[in-house]
């Protein structure tokens, strides 16, 4: 059963989840709501957390991670429960000052004094646990006084900007090359017009990322929400595979704009092909609400993810009733159904995006991204070329 505290449903209008729009209905459900699993911890700090916890690995821990990792994941909203179990984590650190800054240096220095604050002080405000993947990546907040904070712990009105700390998922140089390109990949994002956040920086083997999910000034901080593909779509657990165009769906359905939504769904995937993203799991598409308007939130998560050694196939394909994949923009764009009118406009800007892959060697180029990528790239960007140049001779 969901329902909305009465109280809070004649006065506010954000919700937990844009499928359940806040009311004084009560909705009958037979599963966990699947906005739950965007807070559920998964990669590292979820196994920190089974540690912790001394739980085995698998779905009958989800619930008393969400109870425990929850505290401060990315988006809107916190689980009481998670609160109250960071509180008593903090309490039980006699002597250890959990609000503890840090200079850039010595984040960059892996100072032992930082990384002991981190691992056994403050994963949890670090918020490790509520940040979903495989790399290991910390949520830290830029103070006023321009030391590092791990995130939650800072108060709002000292907090100056929040990060997203992203290392590399190994010590394979892979791994490195992964992580050293990332940010050149996102450069090259935006210059051929992606919607793109302000840039992360990388520093050594450090991707430090602003945050989109917070906005920062005036003594105050606003959290926007967020919410993965996949919780709009219902997906419950993290198993299920849908196709893209399930993905696609769900983000018309909920976002404001399902044009301009469509356009810059299908660039990212034109994109991802050509540049050799295969890590395009439905937890790595979102949706935010900024100033009353659901959007897409920007590009995250984008990497030559391709090189990765573990093998990271595309997840999500393009596919007709009958699960076979679609392969070509053209028979895509025609079995998804939209109407003449929207159909003619999404042709014509994937058909414009070709001129943006025509350069993409030389933008990838000017943006920093290794030669051997670029190389290893060059097929699959002609491919996508042709495709996108057969959607303007079909009119």
């Amino acid at each position: 059963m969901l329902d909305y505290d009465i109280e809070y449903a004649f006065s506010e209008t954000a919700p937990v989840s844009l499928r359940f729009p806040v009311s004084a209905k009560v909705e009958q459900l037979s599963r966990w709501p699947s906005f739950l699993f965007d807070l559920v911890p998964q990669g590292k700090g979820r196994h920190y957390l089974l540690g912790e916890l001394k739980l085995g690995n698998g779905i009958a821990a989800d619930w008393p991670l969400l109870c425990a990792g929850a505290f401060n994941p990315i988006g809107r909203l916190r689980v009481k429960e998670a609160v109250d179990f960071y509180k008593a984590h903090v309490e039980r650190l006699s002597g250890v000052d959990v609000a503890q800054g840090f200079s850039t240096d010595a984040i960059l220095e892996r100072s032992e004094e930082f990384i002991e604050h981190l691992h056994r002080h403050s994963m949890l405000s670090a918020g490790t646990p509520g940040v979903q993947g495989v790399a290991p990546k910390f949520l830290l907040t830029k103070g006023m006084d321009g030391l590092w904070y791990a995130d939650g712990v800072l108060p709002d009105e000292q907090a100056q900007k929040h990060y997203l700390l992203k290392l590399p998922r190994g010590k394979h140089a892979s791994d490195i090359k992964i992580l050293q390109n990332e940010a050149a990949f996102m450069r090259v994002a935006k210059e051929v017009g992606i919607l793109v956040h302000e840039m992360p920086e990388l520093q050594d083997d450090m991707l430090f990322i602003p945050r989109f999910d917070r906005r920062a000034g005036g003594g105050r901080v606003e959290r926007l929400h967020q919410e993965s593909a996949a919780s709009l779509m219902g997906q419950i657990g993290f198993d299920a595979i849908p196709a893209q165009n399930e993905v696609l769906a769900a983000l018309r359905k909920y976002t404001t704009n399902p044009t301009e939504t469509t356009v810059e769904f299908l660039k990212r995937d034109v994109l991802n092909i050509a540049m050799g993203n295969t890590d395009n799991h439905a937890r790595n598409t979102a949706v935010q609400i900024v100033d009353g308007r659901v959007q897409l939130t920007p590009l995250f998560d984008f990497a030559p993810m391709n090189l990765d050694r573990e093998g990271v196939a595309r997840t999500l394909r393009w596919k007709r009733d009958d699960r076979t994949e679609i392969a070509n923009w053209v028979d895509v764009l025609q079995f998804l159904g939209f109407d003449q009118v929207e159909l003619g406009q999404i042709g014509a800007e994937l058909f414009a995006f070709e001129g943006e892959l025509e350069k993409l060697p030389d933008v990838m180029r000017a943006q920093g991204v290794d030669d051997d990528i670029i190389s290893q790239r060059y097929h699959a960007i002609q491919g996508q070329r042709e495709q996108l140049r057969e959607l303007g001779s079909r009119g």
